[in-house]
């Protein structure tokens, strides 16, 4: 994802809250019920908006990069000044990009709410995009009969356990296809290039990690959603041995010249890539700097990708479809359509092993020291074990 306020009093506020929105920061200005309730109700409550954007920041020891510790400070689902956003390293997930995790969270939130309330009216589905993006998600929910006949108390238990699988998924397959179409070349932010953050290291485990957090934090039922959300995350980072953010700066710097080279953001060039998404075994592993003194014998922890099997135990079915608006995604369409004519969409369930396998065999050749055509991160793979 993209290594991504006088006239009278009311005019500089209304210019202030203006500029605000513009840039993705999401002031809160009315009471949310999502964020007065304990968090276990937000499925119930919604949130009054889409999630905010929040500036990644790449895994490479360059200038201005943010290292962050064990102090991770306060979640917040609308702007707070108080939540830290950096890389953090720890000994079971290496790096770990904080920000990416925190939209991993607030979107599992918000969809799985947004899926939870679309099921109890019957609707067939609904759409929604990442806000930097300019593809379209859609999804469509096929029904079992009698779903309208159930008592309200079975259906709100179903319509939860569904919501809560359906939630990550949408999440992680946005997520994902973000960081396919950056290595096609697409630039949210404007200028800067942003094919290095496309599948870097931390990428992808730092997504996935964000819809276990949410997913956890969604069972609080004493705690606010951004109070379990932290909760949540300090607990996930403690399991995974969050270390000092000095650590997490020297193993960035024990890589540089083999991993990344540049010193500043607009010049760096990222060759260790993990393009593990899940697709293969159905478990994502992340990238592991190796030789970090605090973490002897150091294994990864392997964490499953998000599933939908609890739609057939209960009769329904998804059909989740991304159509994409941004320049680059013909380049996309033509890969994964071949030589017949190119439809306006994208399935991901279909499509995205033959975008990533186009995707690994690039970086192979671009970075021959690393066999991408055979290992999803270019390197044999350590021990995996299996985390929640």
């Amino acid at each position: 994802m993209s290594k991504g306020h006088g006239c009278s009093q009311l005019c500089w506020v209304g210019l202030f809250l203006s500029l605000g929105a513009a840039s993705g920061c999401h002031f809160q200005i009315l009471p949310d019920k999502g964020l007065s309730c304990p968090a276990d109700q937000v499925i119930y409550q919604g949130f009054n908006k889409t999630p905010r954007m929040r500036g990644g920041a790449y895994p490479a020891a360059i200038l201005g990069t943010p290292w962050l510790g064990q102090n991770l400070g306060t979640h917040g689902y609308y702007y707070r000044p108080s939540e830290k956003d950096g890389i953090v390293y720890t000994c079971r997930a290496g790096h770990v990009d904080i920000a990416h995790l925190r939209i991993g969270v607030d979107w599992t939130a918000y969809l799985t709410a947004t899926a939870y309330r679309h099921l109890m009216k019957h609707k067939s589905g609904f759409s929604y995009k990442l806000a930097v993006d300019r593809s379209r998600e859609y999804v469509q929910f096929t029904y079992p009969p009698g779903w309208d006949s159930l008592p309200e108390p079975q259906r709100r238990a179903i319509a939860r356990e569904i919501a809560l699988a359906v939630g990550p998924y949408m999440t992680y397959t946005m997520t994902s296809w973000h960081e396919m179409l950056t290595w096609f070349g697409f630039k949210c932010i404007g200028l800067p290039t942003e094919f290095p953050s496309a599948f870097s290291w931390e990428d992808s485990f730092s997504n996935l990690l964000g819809t276990v957090v949410a997913v956890n934090a969604l069972q609080d039922s004493q705690h606010s959603y951004n109070e379990a959300v932290q909760i949540a995350l300090d607990q996930e980072m403690a399991q995974l041995g969050i270390l000092p953010a000095s650590v997490s700066k020297r193993a960035a710097e024990s890589v540089k010249g083999q991993w990344s080279a540049g010193n500043v953001t607009m010049l760096v060039t990222i060759r260790k890539r993990n393009f593990d998404i899940g697709l293969g075994d159905g478990m994502v592993t992340p990238t592991l700097v190796p030789n970090v003194p605090e973490c002897p014998n150091a294994e990864p922890l392997s964490y499953p990708a998000p599933k939908l099997d609890v739609l057939a135990r209960h009769g329904f079915t998804m059909k989740l479809e991304i159509e994409p608006h941004e320049w680059e995604s013909g380049k996309v369409l033509r890969i994964v359509y071949g030589d017949k004519k190119p439809a306006k969409r994208i399935n991901p369930e279909q499509h995205f092993p033959i975008v990533m396998k186009y995707m690994r065999e690039a970086a192979t050749a671009l970075y021959p020291e690393f066999n991408y055509t055979e290992y999803e991160d270019g390197a044999p793979p350590q021990e995996k074990k299996a985390g929640p």
